[in-house]
């Protein structure tokens, strides 16, 4: 498994939060795909840390549905369910909808010209065909427009439903002009915001999240193996 790089004891954050964020983060990037075996001893060996806090990780994981834990049996990671999808999709575009809303009315110039800055890397990672790196940028982006709105407790609604759409994004976002297409959607965003539009923002926003709907019809019938029946 090629998965994160050993933890670093001089950050701030605890074992447990660095375990979750490095487990997370292999989970949504396909580093671990669904369907893999997962070991307490051999993550922590791996993340260079004790048991416990691979173990709440874990359960942090298993309580956002992207671990399947089996007492006295593997972890596995789970497989991805379209009826999960479903629910957490509904879920995250009644979020976002209404957080570019509050955007629109509330976002400073400070706030517009970090969103317009944010583009920029977002074109280099797409010129580079860097899907890590876009994955990364999608989830700043979506970040600093909740903070454009006063509403960053949102953000973390929007993530934690995210991670369920990202895995299927993580399989196709390389081919058919996926980056591309995302950046497109980012940067019509931005425009509307800006002047402070608040029905276009809110089109782009859902346009955005409907490209979901070919996305998945593509991954689920190329990687089969990935979904559960």
């Amino acid at each position: 498994m090629n998965i994160s790089q050993p933890i670093g004891d001089s950050r701030r954050q605890t074992a447990a939060e660095e375990a979750f964020e490095r487990l997370h983060s292999d989970i949504i990037s396909l580093r671990l795909p669904p369907g893999t075996k997962l070991s307490e001893v051999e993550i922590a060996k791996m993340y260079q840390v004790s048991r416990q806090p691979v173990r709440e990780a874990f359960l942090r994981l298993g309580e956002l549905n992207l671990l399947q834990i089996r007492p006295q049996r593997a972890t596995l990671v789970k497989r991805i369910s379209l009826q999960d999808l479903e629910n957490t999709r509904f879920i995250r575009a009644a979020v976002e909808v209404e957080v570019v809303r509050k955007a629109c009315q509330t976002a400073s110039t400070e706030d517009l010209a970090r969103l317009e800055a944010s583009l920029a890397p977002q074109k280099a990672a797409v010129d580079a065909a860097d899907t890590s790196r876009m994955h990364q940028l999608d989830y700043e982006f979506h970040r600093l427009i909740c903070e454009s709105a006063g509403c960053l407790p949102a953000f973390r609604t929007i993530a934690e439903n995210k991670a369920h759409t990202d895995r299927v994004c993580t399989l196709e976002l390389s081919g058919d002009n996926g980056m591309a297409e995302i950046l497109e959607d980012h940067t019509n965003i931005v425009r509307a915001l800006t002047v402070r539009d608040e029905e276009k923002a809110v089109q782009m926003t859902r346009k955005h999240l409907s490209r979901l709907d070919t996305t998945l019809t593509r991954a689920s019938e190329k990687y089969t193996d990935y979904f559960e029946d």
